[in-house]
């Protein structure tokens, strides 16, 4: 089981930045694709974001492609996305979640584990 914990949203201006971090538990923290989604009200949850289990592969939503950046720390059990540009468009609830498949370009139903989310609102 591994439980993930999100941090980082807060309110920001459009243009402003924001770092977002997910810690998770356990041992296996290695070996698993690590992704990041969003929700927005009233709408689906969607891709934003995914790293491979070595960190040497990375690819992103076309939304977010040059303003947002995942990266991870497999010695700190620790996957960040760098936001940048933010946009109005941008807010929503931000979600981490861990493939067990380490080397996944598969959708949401591909991953095993959730955390809450962390709220991110860009204002106009």
């Amino acid at each position: 089981q591994v439980q993930l914990v999100e941090s980082g949203g807060g309110l920001v201006q459009a243009g402003g930045s924001l770092r977002l971090s997910c810690a998770a538990s356990g041992r296996t923290f290695s070996t698993y694709t690590m992704g990041w989604f969003r929700q927005a009200p009233g709408k689906e949850r969607e891709f934003v974001a995914a790293i491979w289990y070595t960190g040497g592969f990375t690819y992103y939503a076309d939304s977010v492609k040059g303003r947002f950046t995942i990266s991870r720390d497999n010695a700190k059990n620790t996957v960040y996305l760098q936001m940048n540009s933010l946009k109005p468009e941008d807010t929503a609830v931000y979600l981490c979640a861990a493939a067990r498949d380490g080397s996944t370009r598969s959708g949401r139903d591909a991953y095993d584990y959730w955390g809450q989310g962390t709220q991110v609102t860009v204002s106009s």
